[in-house]
């Protein structure tokens, strides 16, 4: 299927000199496109920073030989002529020209200032290509006018007598950022007047070119192959970060972040399209950009898996088994299967280089860190003082972006007392006069929650989780409470804080609350936090009391899979007193087994069975007398995950023996006369 070009982000590898190769056109319509590409090279702008004098020099250059082609296309050129034979070597290099002027208008002008040297030596030799080009390149067999061929003897000339050449200007902004850098390391917060004549000097002179830079810094990291460059990177960043905030400020609207609008687009073009289940994160249960396989063989987004890892479990969310390490194996069959499936249904789609090889990839250097503590202190600072709540809202987003981009981050804005002033702005007098700022708060204290040690300083911090359950049960916004939601999820991975959390009926009837009524993301965050919750047997007698079995029952035609896997791990943990109250959801699992996810058919099953066999003789026939079932079961057994063939294969045994009139059909090996109907494969299944 053809693909419009402007779905796609634009490629953030640049082509090698050797991904060019020669046209193959007739002499004319070389000629035309030769002309073409000189013209769109010298219509380019000059380089506005850096390497000025290089990019200027370049453009003269191709807009005289734009006259030579034109020239040339008005005569007639002889077949074969020695003129034609340099045509194809010299539409390479223009491509090459063109490509290297536009990379540098494009990338980031920090990285860009640090390659000045190896530009510079790029710029000579392309132009030295030019030069060789043009002596081979026969000016009397082509019947040039006399101007035209004096012109060309002007360009052969000052081709051929080029030089390196470097801005003194540019090497003095080299050496100033440099330095800048050593004394980061050292400790010694930078000169905010030396710091500003350094960015307006490139071109960086508010908050918006600030982020702008940011996020070119962030996608050059993708460019470097060697750990030493991606962490010099690094450093630059977190010096961009530093005076983003201490020169010009904060913001707090987040639209202006690109990667946010891509993923909105993402997120909107795959909500339109019947995304296949194997597409999707078990997490998350969004489209997967970047898979990976974990130890148990199981395979979850990238970003899901390594939240929940860091939130302190050491299970496989999907099978519950311990896992034996944490590495992430990429899963490129199924990367590239989603990428093909993506670009067929016209989803803009990150690969996993993208989104893998960020910042959080690169071990954080010296600068980058020191860099980072500074960032912290002074945006605390400025919290810590009083002030409008419009500029507090400002800060409280920069500390939500910056908790957002790695583990040494959440660490500096812990350490550095960030969360009791958070505190501050939880609360519903806050919320009225800026919803905003209360969700900022909520968020920033959800990404610091993901560090360990960052969820013990909210635990014990006084007024914190008091006002996350505050956000939650009475949030201004459904974000707000979702955030809030998502926040109790990060703080039950620790065993000790899931027990305490679960005695509080505000936080269980807050997410009960919210998973009814919130719209299908808050749900989602709501149905995570209380899966979790469940994990503490004395905590499901609470959920049951607060009518768990019946808000599933609500939900699951709107989140089927979080729903079934809740109503699973309640009916297991939660004795007959859950299977009595769990019994209405019977005919909804039955469509469940039937018609949905392989996740959620996987948990319809094992819930039916743990219900068939503590609800006994009722809960059975109730099963049973559900029309075509049995049928239902059968393909479950063929089609399905090892474990929900597992589970189709139990239950079919049950209500086989519960059908014979066996008094134990909820157990002991299976009757003569259920052996009887079943076939050598149904054996095989029942046997995997």
């Amino acid at each position: 299927m053809a693909v419009s070009p402007q779905i796609f982000p634009p490629r953030k590898r640049r082509p090698s000199a050797g991904a060019f190769i020669p046209p193959k056109f007739t002499d004319q319509s070389l000629l035309r496109s030769l002309l073409i590409l000189s013209q769109e090279i010298s219509s380019l702008k000059p380089l506005p920073f850096l390497l000025k004098r290089n990019s200027l020099s370049i453009l003269r250059k191709t807009k005289l030989l734009a006259i030579l082609f034109d020239e040339l296309l008005r005569n007639s050129i002889p077949p074969l002529s020695p003129a034609l034979l340099c045509f194809e070597e010299m539409y390479i290099v223009l491509q090459r020209l063109k490509t290297l002027l536009e990379d540098c208008s494009n990338c980031s002008r920090m990285w860009l200032l640090f390659q000045t040297d190896t530009v510079s030596a790029s710029f000579h030799e392309l132009t030295l290509e030019l030069a060789t080009l043009l002596d081979i390149f026969p000016a009397k067999e082509v019947d040039l006018a006399q101007d035209v061929e004096e012109l060309f003897l002007l360009i052969r000339k000052q081709c051929s007598q080029s030089k390196p050449f470097v801005d003194v200007a540019d090497k003095q902004i080299r050496n100033d950022v440099s330095s800048m850098l050593e004394r980061i390391k050292r400790e010694i917060v930078p000169d905010q007047g030396k710091l500003l004549e350094i960015f307006t000097a490139l071109g960086l002179r508010d908050f918006a070119t600030c982020k702008d830079e940011m996020e070119s810094l962030e996608e050059e990291v993708q460019n470097q192959t060697d750990d030493k460059s991606k962490s010099e990177v690094v450093a630059l960043i977190g010096l961009v970060r530093y005076a983003k905030c201490v020169l010009f400020g904060a913001s707090s609207s987040p639209g202006s972040d690109s990667r946010k609008k891509k993923a909105a687009a993402t997120a909107a073009a795959a909500a339109e399209a019947n995304v296949p289940a194997d597409f999707r994160c078990p997490i998350s249960l969004e489209l997967m950009r970047d898979p990976v396989v974990v130890a148990t063989g199981q395979t979850y987004d990238r970003e899901s898996i390594s939240l929940w890892i860091e939130s302190g479990h050491n299970t496989c969310p999907k099978t519950g088994q311990a896992l034996a390490h944490t590495n992430l194996v990429p899963n490129r069959s199924l990367r590239n299967l989603i990428a093909m499936w993506c670009r067929e249904q016209k989803i803009p789609f990150e690969t996993a280089d993208s989104a893998h090889n960020r910042v959080n990839s690169v071990t954080t250097n010296k600068a980058a860190l020191e860099a980072t503590k500074m960032t912290v202190s002074f945006l605390v600072n400025k919290l810590s003082v009083s002030q409008s709540l419009q500029a507090t809202n400002g800060i409280v987003y920069e500390l939500r972006a910056l908790a957002k981009a790695n583990s040494d981050s959440r660490a500096c804005i812990g350490e550095a007392g960030a969360i009791p002033l958070l505190v501050r702005y939880l609360g519903s007098d806050v919320a009225s006069e800026l919803p905003s700022l209360q969700v900022n708060a909520v968020t920033t204290i959800l990404n610091l929650s993901i560090l360990e040690a960052n969820k013990t300083r909210i635990m014990e911090t006084d007024g914190a989780l008091n006002g996350v359950i505050e956000v939650l049960r009475s949030g201004a916004t459904w974000e707000a409470k979702g955030n809030a939601a998502a926040t109790i999820f990060s703080l039950t991975g620790v065993n000790s804080f899931r027990k305490r959390l679960g005695r509080k009926t505000r936080v269980v009837k807050g997410l009960m609350d919210l998973a009814r009524a919130g719209p299908t993301g808050s749900k989602r965050d709501a149905l995570v936090a209380i899966l979790n919750l469940a994990g503490d047997r004395e905590t499901v007698g609470r959920l049951v009391e607060g009518g768990v079995a019946e808000m599933v029952n609500e939900v699951m035609d709107v989140l089927p899979e979080e729903a079934a896997t809740i109503l699973e791990v309640v009916v297991k943990k939660g004795g007959l007193m859950a299977v009595a109250a769990a019994c209405s959801a019977i005919k909804k699992l039955g469509v469940l087994l039937r018609e949905g996810s392989d996740v959620a058919r996987e948990s319809a099953a094992a819930t039916l069975v743990t219900m068939c066999r503590k609800g006994g003789y009722d809960m059975v026939a109730e099963l049973a007398a559900m029309p075509g079932i049995e049928r239902v079961i059968w393909e479950l057994m063929g089609t399905g995950t090892m474990r929900a063939r597992r589970k189709a294969a139990t239950l079919l045994r049950i209500l086989r023996r519960w059908a014979a009139g066996l008094d134990d059909f909820v157990g002991g090996r299976q009757s003569s006369s259920v052996t009887a109907v079943s076939s050598d494969a149904t054996r095989t299944v029942l046997q995997s």
